[in-house]
């Protein structure tokens, strides 16, 4: 894990939630994947917000993360997601 992830979920532990920093399960799921993955990382780096980083990744068919957290799932909090891959 590179320093800014560390840091940026560092900020995100010390708040009140339930999922090692992020709102929820599926946020913590996707963000896990995007920064766990150097492929992935590379790739929403790229796209530079998530709405970007979804969409191209639904056009080439990759709808969910390999633990099957939808990257459309509802409960996302795509605020926080934007905030990580703009940091990237």
């Amino acid at each position: 894990m590179s320093q800014h992830d560390q840091a940026y979920i560092e900020k995100f532990q010390s708040e009140d939630t339930t999922h090692n920093g992020w709102k929820n399960h599926a946020t913590w799921n996707v963000a896990l994947w995007i920064g766990g993955d150097q492929g992935l990382y590379e790739f929403a780096k790229e796209c530079g917000d998530y709405d970007t980083f979804r969409d191209s990744l639904r056009d080439v068919g990759q709808l969910e993360t390999p633990d099957r957290v939808a990257y459309n799932d509802s409960a996302l909090d795509l605020e926080s997601l934007n905030e990580y891959i703009s940091e990237l």
